[in-house]
């Protein structure tokens, strides 16, 4: 199968990229490369024979049309976004321009070129959102999302994914365009960019500044290993139900408090202190505006019908994860001089 990946040098998208030419498919990595994308992320397959990558905007139809045509992909697996909720706190109209506009050139480019090539069956556009879109949880463990929980965004990233989960459905119940979609929780693994929770958190520790956590740590997410989630991917958009859509969980539940004092665990383990425990830098700082207190997938049925479950649990991950970014300081170094990188940001609601 030939694949457009579109985000291919950001976080998720690159461990599709790797995953799909590990496993045999042609690959088309088409990326902005914005402040988030780094194509070291994909270097280990950039001399691939089945490997081409092109730059440009989602939002750039000529562009898209340009590219649909050069590579004549067999499906289409959407990961690029803004995807960063302090940012699209303070800035929301580029999550809008791209998410939403980004998704409709993405959809109108694919669908043109499905029906050129006379619409086939086995035609894919797999669109990739997250948990957010469904709102909040209650503490309840009880209570979780499954692809029936009603929409019910609370943040601009998450309206904007909504917004786009919205066209995708639309673009098949109208245009009948192949689509499958899938949802899923906190990524987290190599490569991941330094913005973002865990990579704070581990490289904050090793600099000796403050790790902060929002409000008083309780809010939970679910975790899931960005290895587990390229091939959740890669399944779906080769065996999912056209139509169908996909909640794609790591069955690993912790507080934002737990998962960073295992974090600290693991860092007092494989790169000790001179004195005490990397815990002792934990400090609570003012909580994000519209905080969402708790995200918890169902995966029951990726795993019922396509018959996929992780196999990472939250320790073996963070194990992995932290041990990644102490074999490679010059990789994540080099991105720390990026804009807004290092900074609070989300303060401006």
């Amino acid at each position: 199968m030939k694949i457009l990946v579109t985000g291919g040098a950001g976080f998720i998208g690159s461990a599709v990229v790797r995953r799909a030419i590990a496993k045999g498919h042609q690959v088309v990595n088409l990326d902005a490369l914005t402040y988030a994308a780094c194509l070291d992320n994909v270097a280990s397959v950039a001399d691939d024979p089945g490997y081409a990558f092109e730059q440009a905007d989602i939002r750039d139809r000529a562009a898209l049309d340009r590219i649909f045509a050069a590579h004549d992909p067999d499906a289409v697996m959407h990961l690029a976004a803004e995807s960063h909720v302090d940012r699209s706190i303070d800035g929301p109209g580029t999550f809008i321009e791209t998410n939403v506009m980004g998704t409709f050139q993405m959809l109108e480019a694919a669908r043109a070129h499905w029906v050129q090539k006379g619409r086939p069956e086995s035609f894919r556009f797999h669109h990739i959102s997250t948990d957010e879109v469904f709102g909040s949880l209650p503490a309840d463990p009880e209570v979780q999302f499954t692809e029936d929980t009603p929409y019910d965004p609370r943040s601009p990233y998450s309206a904007s994914k909504a917004g786009s989960d919205h066209l995708v459905r639309a673009w098949h119940e109208t245009y009948g365009l192949p689509v499958v979609l899938t949802n899923c929780s906190n990524n987290y693994g190599p490569f991941h960019f330094p913005e973002k929770l865990i990579p704070v958190i581990i490289l904050n520790a090793l600099a000796g500044k403050p790790l902060p956590i929002y409000g008083d740590g309780s809010n939970v997410r679910d975790w899931l290993y960005v290895e587990d989630h390229a091939d959740a991917l890669l399944l779906a958009v080769e065996k999912g139900t056209v139509g169908r859509s996909y909640n794609i969980g790591g069955e690993n539940e912790r507080s934002n408090l737990e998962l960073v004092k295992t974090l600290c665990a693991i860092l007092d383990r494989m790169r000790p202190k001179d004195a005490g425990s990397y815990a002792d830098q934990i400090t609570f700082v003012t909580d994000r505006p519209g905080h969402d207190a708790r995200y918890a997938i169902d995966p029951a049925r990726i795993r019922e019908e396509l018959g996929w479950r992780p196999s990472v649990t939250v320790e073996e991950g963070l194990e992995k994860t932290v041990a990644w970014y102490l074999d490679n300081e010059p990789w994540w170094r080099a991105l720390q001089d990026r804009q807004g990188v290092g900074e609070r940001l989300g303060v401006k609601a």
